[in-house]
């Protein structure tokens, strides 16, 4: 029978990643600050309906009028955060429950309440700081780190041993790991063109305002820490500092395909690994796909919070085939 520790852990990864797509949902139809403060909404738990709570809620905060749209989805993300943070709780009191000594998951679940208390600090900050753009940029990146060490323990509590083909992925293991590095940067560049609002920077393909070389910032364009008290929201940086953050980002994109298509490539070519190929295959066609649709119908919404799911989906499923190419074993849990 399958471990409680384990389901929980199954059911923490699968919310986590649910957490991630509505925050691009809330990120990308500019809902970010539809809630004005922390962790309330207007001071509310939940956000201003009746018009006397609208009107109550304007005079507290002038500088942004209640927008119930906006809030609601903010408001929808904070809670379904808070399950994520109360479920990682649970695990840690599964894992260090006496019959689990030993059993190598406690560290792991440790990591994993320290980040996700970290997590609720950024999304704070991310209202407090208004948009600061490497607030939000470590708040995703934040939320994939989440994810992805819930998937390795729900690897970690699996009750049956090695998965097949684990040895025809122990050769190729320096190029996964190198795979897994290279799509880790190029989230982080994705993060960053989205908290500056560069993804329509350069609006044209495969060129960008019809030349190869347009005039870019680059000084400007990766300032990590910027003022305080700034609204940063839909940027502040011009357009030639934007355009540096797309072609980078564009750039990345390439060389992951490359590398990538080449792993795909050489999984495919091994009969016991083949359907792995074919995943990571598809997984990365797909985000390419999204990612030039993003420029060419000019970033519509449902488009644009696929290409964040995928790119989670894409993290999980390198960070699969790494668990896999160590040899690792799993050990029954209680």
């Amino acid at each position: 029978m399958t471990s409680s520790l384990h389901r929980l852990a199954v059911t923490a990864a699968g919310v986590a990643f649910v957490v991630i797509v509505l925050g691009a949902y809330v990120r990308l139809s500019h809902a970010g600050l539809g809630c004005p403060d922390w962790p309330g909404c207007y001071g509310q738990l939940t956000w201003p309906v009746e018009s006397h709570e609208v009107l109550k809620a304007n005079e507290a905060f002038p500088e942004r009028p209640v927008e119930q749209h906006k809030a609601w989805k903010e408001m929808v993300h904070r809670y379904l955060a808070g399950s994520l943070v109360l479920l990682v709780a649970a695990i840690n009191i599964l894992a260090w429950r006496p019959r689990n000594r030993g059993a190598g998951v406690r560290g792991l679940a440790a990591a994993l309440l320290v980040l996700i208390l970290f997590q609720a600090a950024l999304g704070m900050w991310t209202v407090t700081l208004k948009l600061l753009p490497i607030v939000v940029m470590g708040h995703l990146l934040g939320g994939l780190a989440t994810f992805g060490m819930l998937l390795w323990l729900s690897w970690r509590t699996r009750l049956t041993g090695a998965a097949a083909g684990a040895h025809a992925l122990a050769p190729l293991r320096s190029f996964i790991l190198a795979g897994l590095a290279v799509l880790v940067l190029q989230i982080a560049l994705g993060g960053w063109t989205s908290a500056n609002y560069a993804a329509l920077a350069c609006p044209d393909l495969p060129t960008c305002h019809g030349q190869w070389l347009p005039e870019v910032n680059m000084a400007d364009a990766f300032t990590l820490w910027r003022e305080i008290g700034v609204d940063y929201e839909g940027g502040v940086l011009d357009l030639p500092a934007r355009t540096a953050i797309h072609l980078t980002h564009r750039v990345g994109a390439v060389v992951a395909f490359l590398l990538l298509g080449w792993l795909a490539i050489r999984l495919l070519r091994s009969w016991p690994v083949r359907r792995e190929g074919l995943v990571l295959l598809t997984l990365l066609v797909t985000q390419v796909t999204l990612g030039l649709l993003n420029v060419a119908l000019y970033l519509p919404l449902p488009n644009a919070v696929a290409h964040n799911g995928v790119a989670a989906l894409r993290l999980g499923y390198m960070l699969w085939l790494t668990y896999r190419s160590g040899g690792r074993r799993v050990i029954r849990h209680g």
